[in-house]
């Protein structure tokens, strides 16, 4: 099974065959507009305006399951990141990610790359303490930790990374550039 094999909705709830993005590099991203994280907009805004043309495609979920920073309608959320950041990446409908409701690409995608911690620093121990107090209520079914989560997807939409929100940019960036 790949990327490939699922289905998503747009925005506006059409249905989105991933399929449509065979041959593509992909990073998806769990996304929240008000979450400490949310900056993260602006480095994968200049990293799919640097390379898509390469063949990079970032998709972005929105998602209200950690502390409810993601709280608006799809079309709020859009227009907040589209106006702030300038996000000319496709973003799709708000979706859950854990629990019994977790839409099954990121069920698929935790799966292929589950989580092997925050790494090191005040940041990685901080955001240890509000997910294991978020994630307790989805048990054994909390696929993703927190907001911005990103998952780097080779062009056959095989799983080949994934860096927690903790990750620094630059490095996620240079994945990427080295996966194109």
């Amino acid at each position: 099974m790949t990327v490939y094999d699922f289905t998503v909705k747009d925005r506006k709830g059409n249905d989105v065959k991933l399929d449509a993005y065979k041959g593509k590099l992909l990073l998806i991203v769990n996304t929240a507009t008000g979450c400490g994280f949310t900056p993260h907009y602006k480095p994968l805004e200049a990293m799919y305006k640097d390379l898509k043309d390469k063949g990079l495609e970032i998709l972005d979920f929105p998602c209200n399951q950690f502390a409810n920073q993601a709280p608006g309608s799809d079309e709020e959320i859009h227009d907040f990141c589209t106006l702030k950041f300038g996000t000319e990446f496709p973003q799709f409908a708000k979706i859950d990610v854990n629990g019994e409701t977790a839409d099954p690409l990121f069920v698929h995608l935790a799966t292929e790359k589950p989580f092997a911690g925050f790494g090191k620093g005040l940041k990685a121990a901080a955001l240890n303490k509000f997910t294991d107090l978020n994630n307790k209520t989805f048990g054994d079914k909390a696929y993703i930790k927190w907001n911005f989560t990103k998952f780097l997807v080779d062009r056959e939409g095989n799983v080949v990374a994934r860096f927690e929100p903790t990750a620094d940019m630059k490095d996620v960036r240079s994945a990427v550039e080295a996966a194109l």
